[in-house]
């Protein structure tokens, strides 16, 4: 009786997973037209690190200049006209940026005081970030769905491997794909059990990488404005909470709450990473901002290496 039960539940899971993963599919593309938005706005102040030097993409032609090595010149495009024109690549560093967001049902949730749900706002986060990093240059992946690319449309790509995701995916995926020097942007709600956190934080310690921490917040699990009797849900387990009168562990909660970003912000100081807190009243620009900030004195620094 208990194996059928098991199976029943199994299937069911399945089902929700499979539900969870074309809903966010069918929103992916009005999140993307959200995120190019988003980039938008901060595109202007973006300095990248794009410049001539080796590398596989194509850059720009520029006019051959006396004394180059005769063997640069791009002799098709030179027939066009009078002039000979080097084929310049683009100059490829040796460094990767990943990013990865938490799409596990706790960051479904959504208050009336909400402008998105934390994981349509992870996600817009995610691509305009893609579409910032791709503008700049920059060689991005999905840590742990895909591998990195250096291409223009990244935002694009990034949102089709995303429509294919598996619900069953961890909040913080494993650091095998991690390396030195690389960055790791991670958006989620930081839920889990703060040990099993900072377990996979000293993971990715151990790989040398730089990771910038992005958390989401639903301004209600901030304030936690409910009194009376309510009844919460767990949205992983399905299991209900019961509370008589709620007002009376808020203060208790928001102590909590404050104690674990400590901690959290804490780890990541002592590391050389960065902490940053979201809600989702507040504009996607504000994080995105923070993050252009970061992530650009990270690449001068590496230009500087």
């Amino acid at each position: 009786m208990s194996e059928a039960r098991a199976s029943v539940q199994a299937t069911s899971r399945v089902g929700t997973n499979l539900a969870e993963a074309k809903g966010l599919a069918l929103r992916l593309p009005d999140l993307l037209v959200e995120a190019r938005r988003v980039a938008t706005t901060v595109l202007a102040g973006w300095h990248g690190r794009r410049r001539a030097g080796p590398g596989e993409t194509f850059w720009q032609f520029r006019p051959f200049v006396a004394g180059e090595a005769p063997g640069r010149i791009d002799w098709r495009r030179s027939a066009r006209d009078d002039h000979f024109y080097i084929r310049e690549r683009e100059w490829e560093a040796a460094h990767t940026i990943w990013l990865a967001a938490d799409l596990s049902r706790s960051m479904d949730f959504r208050s009336r005081l909400a402008l998105a749900s934390k994981r349509d706002r992870a996600v817009v986060l995610l691509l305009a970030l893609g579409d910032l990093l791709a503008a700049a240059g920059e060689r991005i992946g999905l840590l742990g769905l895909s591998d990195p690319i250096l291409s223009r449309n990244a935002a694009e790509r990034l949102a089709e491997t995303l429509a294919h995701f598996d619900t069953d995916q961890p909040a913080l995926p494993a650091a095998l794909r991690l390396s030195r020097f690389a960055d790791l942007v991670v958006i989620g709600d930081f839920l889990d059990p703060l040990d099993e956190i900072e377990a996979r934080l000293a993971e990715y310690a151990r790989h040398g990488a730089t990771v910038h921490l992005v958390e989401i917040r639903d301004p209600v699990e901030e304030t936690f404005p409910y009194a009376g009797r309510t009844e919460f849900r767990d949205p992983e387990s399905g299991a209900l909470y019961t509370i008589g009168r709620a007002e009376q562990i808020a203060e208790d909660y928001r102590k909590r709450l404050v104690a674990r970003r400590e901690t959290l912000a804490a780890t990541c100081r002592r590391l050389g990473w960065t902490y940053l807190t979201h809600r989702t009243d507040h504009p996607a620009t504000e994080p995105l901002l923070a993050l252009h900030a970061r992530l650009s004195a990270r690449t001068t620094q590496g230009d500087r290496a």
